[in-house]
């Protein structure tokens, strides 16, 4: 069992995402929860989808995250003609060597940028399948491993579906959560006129730490504790939702891996060693909702899967903390 993080460790975790969140928020105003979950994604080695009408700032929110990093970054504009090869790279033939030569393609950074991504075909989007589950490249059968901390970030736009490729929900398993930024209020949309009227925040975003720190605190965040309470409680939130009669495919054992890392990741973000329920309970709806199938009457009647998972979450019991856990990781 690997040793919970010292207080020096979660000092220092909580000091960097602090800065991390100040400077996206200065870019991205007036949404401080979804930047709050954007972070712990990061913090968790998850992947994020960004799913809103355009205009809304869901690039401007993948840019902050990846210049907010010092750290290579690549970027796809998805496009119906893009190939599986202009992602993951393609060798190139030298006649001064006689030899192939690797030539990587964006998905070799640490933060990788997906813009509309369901403009690409099926073929294309499942190039990041392999990237995204496994941290590496196959390539003309050679395998090339992807850099550490991997985060790709992700956008695709609801409305304008002509010219499109949903998602297939193996793919959209492998986020561990999707973001609706939604309208800001009237008092940030004045915030952002005034911050954004004659210059781009963007281009004043410095890096509040590097990749190396990054990969440390991931490391730091999975040794937080979770009891056998918590634990459980994910395990029922996730099996509730195979057994909801208005869905048509519930949540895989990969949601309850992740939806628990997310967990731990924003409990290490409010200086705690440990998860409670409440971490659980404010990721539920990102982590598990875009993996879940409606069933057709839960369409007719406007039931969205959002509204499924905060039914699930509010009829299933709330564990209490084990007190023997407890007591040895305060004497730990």
């Amino acid at each position: 069992m690997q040793a919970l993080p010292s207080s020096d460790e979660l000092d220092e975790l909580v000091a960097v995402t602090a800065r991390l969140r100040a400077g996206v928020e200065s870019v991205v105003t007036g949404r401080p929860e979804l930047v709050r979950v954007a972070l712990a994604v990061l913090l968790a080695e998850g992947h994020l989808l960004l799913e809103d009408v355009p205009g809304v700032g869901k690039t401007t929110l993948a840019k902050a995250i990846a210049r907010s990093i010092d750290a290579p970054v690549g970027r796809i504009q998805f496009t119906p003609d893009l190939l599986p090869s202009d992602l993951t790279g393609v060798n190139i033939f030298r006649a001064q060597t006689h030899e192939f030569e690797f030539r990587p393609g964006p998905v070799f950074a640490h933060v990788v940028i997906g813009d509309e991504i369901n403009r690409a075909s099926p073929k294309t989007q499942s190039a990041l399948l392999e990237c995204m589950q496994e941290a590496q490249a196959t390539v003309d059968g050679r395998t090339y491993p992807l850099p550490r901390p991997f985060l790709v970030v992700a956008t695709q736009n609801p409305v304008e579906m002509e010219g499109t490729y949903p998602l297939p929900e193996a793919q959209r398993d492998r986020f561990m959560a999707r973001l609706t930024v939604g309208y800001p209020s009237v008092e940030a949309e004045m915030a952002m006129l005034e911050v954004q009227e004659s210059a781009d925040p963007l281009a004043r975003l410095r890096p509040a730490t590097d990749a190396p720190q990054v990969a440390r605190l991931i490391d730091v965040a999975r040794r937080l504790h979770a009891a056998a309470g918590i634990k459980r409680y994910v395990v029922d939130l996730v099996a509730a939702s195979r057994e909801e009669p208005g869905l048509r495919l519930g949540a895989s054992p990969r949601a309850a891996i992740q939806l628990l890392r997310a967990a731990k990741a924003l409990a290490a973000m409010s200086g705690r060693d440990h998860v409670l329920p409440d971490d659980v309970q404010e990721l539920a709806v990102p982590v598990l909702a875009h993996r879940l199938l409606p069933s057709t009457e839960s369409r007719l009647s406007g039931r969205s899967t959002q509204d499924v998972v905060t039914d699930l979450v509010a009829r299933t019991s709330v564990p209490s903390l084990d007190p023997p856990a407890r007591v040895r990781r305060l004497l730990g």
